[in-house]
């Protein structure tokens, strides 16, 4: 099991990093949050949970043990693979995560793509015992941190510069993602990210 890397970012996409360690280039998978905080030159330390099949081994990576962590419970539901587990903490953050299987917020669950009504609530049923502590003190935000709304648009553009676009191109997706909520609900940080990464994408 590789419980943790620590080296060099070699490079960012949007969906995973290598990170050199030992002359060796690691793939890591991680969530868009994670991959917002990484710079290519930089060393950096990530929790890991290795994957193992017999066609594969896939290593997923994150900014904290605490978020490895509940990747692995959340797997130990039934029907929760790792991608599945990925994409919970992709959307939420783990605070959020516990808060709602603890008070069986279905809702806040049911926002990640891929869970269902009857995902979620054999989520709760499953892990609500498992779940261990839950944060009660101060209001977090859809990420887990408490981050003001405010602050998303700085953290999207350094996540973008991050992952190789330019700060011109970072500023114009960001003000089209601020354009796009128009006054309405601030979504968490990393799906902002995505649907900045998104119209990117279509721009090139």
């Amino acid at each position: 099991m590789i419980a943790s890397v620590r080296g060099l970012v070699a490079a960012v996409s949007a969906d995973r990093a290598v990170v050199e360690v030992g002359g060796v280039g690691l793939s890591v998978h991680c969530t868009p949050g994670t991959l917002a905080a990484l710079r290519v030159g930089e060393q950096i330390r990530l929790a890991t949970s290795l994957i193992v099949r017999e066609d594969s081994l896939t290593l997923y990576g994150f900014a904290d043990d605490d978020e490895k962590h509940l990747f692995e419970l959340l797997q130990t539901a039934s029907g929760v693979g790792p991608r599945l587990a990925q994409a919970v903490l992709a959307v939420h953050g783990p605070d959020t995560v516990r808060k709602a299987i603890a008070n069986a917020e279905i809702t806040t669950l049911t926002r990640v793509p891929g869970i269902g009504k009857k995902g979620a609530e054999r989520l709760v049923l499953e892990l609500r015992d498992k779940i261990g502590p839950v944060a009660l003190t101060g209001p977090v935000d859809g990420t887990g941190s408490r981050a003001g709304a405010n602050a998303w648009p700085e953290q999207v553009r350094q996540g973008l510069i991050g992952l190789g676009w330019t700060a011109s191109q970072a500023e114009q997706a960001v003000a089209a993602v601020a354009e796009s909520i128009d006054g309405g609900e601030v979504p968490p940080v990393q799906i902002l990210l995505r649907q900045a990464i998104r119209l990117l994408g279509r721009a090139r």
